[in-house]
């Protein structure tokens, strides 16, 4: 075998070989995700079984055809394309110094029944912080009300809130949305003017799109306020959001 034979065959197998470790993480994180949280069907959570299976099918055709120039073109596209998004998603995740907001909106997550979850009770608590330390702040309480929700998300959240010491007369509910765009745009309309620091409280994979959209919407200074969220998920929830950024990309320039 020529140099250059042997060279192209090692490159090929460092490639199998890297899929296979991919198609492994993915697998296995599936199966940290459904134990920890003790259900298969989360949030997004079946995404990681099919990208395996991806990664898997595409270690076949590297060793079964002569299609590995397109294969590696392809995966590095993807790769630096993936690298890209998730690198503006970071930029909103650790908060800054925090600029004086007159008024918080705290975007609303799934409840159970009449309980905040665990995503929703981060943001609710990043929430309160902020409004124990600035006594003349505001918040909206953004959400509606979904399926196997007993009451809107809006009211849920008042009630942690009022339950925690926080002043009723302070919380303004809005409780007709059902997306992350309309959380904003609905409560713009409950605020009046946005032509001061308004701050978005959300957990922290979800600032960047947050605050894009909130830019889209007229808000002229929107400041992320980063809660955290559930450990296991935050890969799962990084990855979800990729998508998710891409189509409020693609949204703003149509």
């Amino acid at each position: 075998m020529s140099l250059r034979l042997r060279e192209k065959s090692i490159k090929k197998l460092l490639w199998q070989i890297g899929l296979l470790i991919c198609a492994a993480f993915c697998f296995l994180y599936y199966a940290v995700i459904c134990i920890s949280l003790r259900k298969w069907d989360s949030t997004f959570a079946r995404f990681w079984p099919a990208a395996g299976a991806a990664f898997v099918v595409c270690g076949i055709l590297l060793r079964i055809t002569e299609l590995d120039p397109v294969i590696y073109i392809l995966l590095a596209l993807a790769a630096g394309i993936f690298l890209y998004t998730e690198g503006k998603i970071l930029s909103c995740m650790n908060s800054r110094k925090e600029a004086d907001c007159a008024w918080l909106i705290v975007l609303g997550a799934h409840v159970e029944g009449d309980r905040v979850t665990d995503s929703l009770k981060r943001r609710l608590d990043r929430a309160f912080r902020y409004l124990e330390s600035h006594p003349y702040a505001r918040a909206v309480l953004s959400g509606g009300q979904g399926e196997g929700e007993a009451v809107s998300e809006a009211e849920a959240m008042a009630g942690y809130l009022k339950a925690k010491g926080i002043d009723p007369k302070r919380l303004v509910l809005e409780d007709r949305s059902t997306t992350t765009e309309e959380n904003l745009r609905f409560s713009k309309a409950l605020i009046g003017s946005v032509e001061e620091p308004v701050g978005i409280v959300s957990n922290n994979f979800h600032l960047y799109r947050a605050c894009l959209l909130a830019e889209s919407l007229g808000y002229r200074k929107a400041c992320p306020m980063a809660a955290g969220c559930h450990p296991v998920l935050l890969i799962n929830y990084m990855v979800r959001e990729f998508f998710a950024v891409w189509k409020a990309w693609i949204k703003k320039r149509c």
